[in-house]
């Protein structure tokens, strides 16, 4: 007669390893899954004080939402220039760029000279950033030409504002090196330092109205001015071109104590991303800035400036084929 205790015990065993091969198969295979399947993305924003993070907030939420398998993050940086290089080196997958530090950028000169051109492609031009050259009431300067010897800030190393800021000094007649006094600060440091009397005025390229330089108005006792900035504009053009640079205004009712339109100039914001991104994530990014736009417009209002027609307007490098591929769906013609 078969040993009865021997055999249900070689059962029980054969059955407790099937078991557990069984579930070890079923975790690794959804942890399998489960990498496949979540994708992370890298935004490249900005400093808190601006434009740039919120709006990437906004879209990173819009593709965690909404695109399966994937969750984005936005990252607070010094800015565009910042941007660029970790988009190039595949540190960050989307970031925000000013049209002219992306106009360096892909021919690898001014502050690229030291990584070369930037392989980034232009997935869309989210809006316009408006030059702010912001200083007090009681501020004697009431023109660019007037910083000459002044403290001021040009803006935080490795941000596009840097760029702007030395590029319309220098249109100007002054040089950035010798003829002013220099700090480089961002946007809410700019402000801290001009209400406790540390610099007398900062360059600030940003969307309207940035939250920083609404505080600094908001400020009670402390009215802000904005001095124009259009007159550069034509010299301007003509070294770097009209797509870069062009005519704007911050109306009056941007800002608490404005009492005019001022004329300043405008620089596109493109959203970029590396030229090896594939297409069809590219494409499926650029489809969703537009299907969920009501809630990118709810985080802050210069998303409300999106549009297909403005998307392919004012980028100074070519567009990703996967955002070429949603525009062309769409009936809008891309021109590289």
């Amino acid at each position: 007669m078969p040993n009865l205790h021997l055999s249900v015990k070689t059962a029980f065993w054969t059955n407790r390893k099937a078991c557990i091969l069984c579930l070890f198969v079923t975790l690794t295979s959804a942890c399998t899954d489960n990498t496949q399947l979540t994708q992370r993305l890298s935004i490249a924003t900005g400093g808190t004080g601006g434009v740039y993070y919120p709006y990437g907030g906004a879209i990173s939420k819009v593709i965690s939402d909404h695109l399966d398998g994937i969750e984005a993050t936005a990252e607070v940086t010094a800015g565009t220039v910042d941007n660029l290089k970790f988009i190039s080196a595949r540190s960050a997958d989307l970031g925000f760029a000013l049209a002219d530090s992306l106009d360096d950028a892909t021919n690898g000169q001014g502050v690229f000279l030291d990584v070369g051109p930037i392989p980034a492609r232009a997935i869309a031009v989210l809006y316009n950033n408006h030059i702010h050259l912001v200083t007090t009431s009681e501020s004697e300067i009431n023109s660019v030409q007037d910083l000459y010897n002044r403290v001021i800030s040009t803006g935080a190393p490795g941000s596009g504002t840097e760029v702007s800021a030395y590029r319309i000094l220098t249109a100007a007649g002054l040089n950035p090196e010798t003829d002013i006094q220099g700090q480089s600060l961002g946007a809410s440091q700019s402000v801290d330092a001009l209400r406790d009397g540390k610099i007398e005025a900062f360059f600030w390229s940003g969307g309207i109205p940035t939250g920083a330089v609404l505080d600094l108005a908001s400020t009670p006792s402390q009215t802000v001015r904005l001095i124009e900035t259009s007159t550069l504009l034509e010299s301007l053009q003509q070294k770097y071109g009209r797509t870069v640079y062009r005519n704007a205004e911050i109306p009056r009712t941007t800002y608490p104590g404005m009492v005019r339109d001022i004329s300043t100039i405008a620089v596109s914001n493109v959203l970029v991303v590396h030229q090896q991104m594939e297409d069809h994530l590219a494409k499926a990014i650029t489809a969703a800035l537009f299907a969920y736009h009501d809630e990118l417009s709810a985080v802050h209002p210069m998303a409300n400036i999106l549009s297909l027609e403005t998307a392919v307007t004012g980028s100074p490098i070519p567009f990703h084929p996967g955002a070429e591929s949603y525009y062309r769906d769409q009936g809008i013609q891309v021109i590289n």
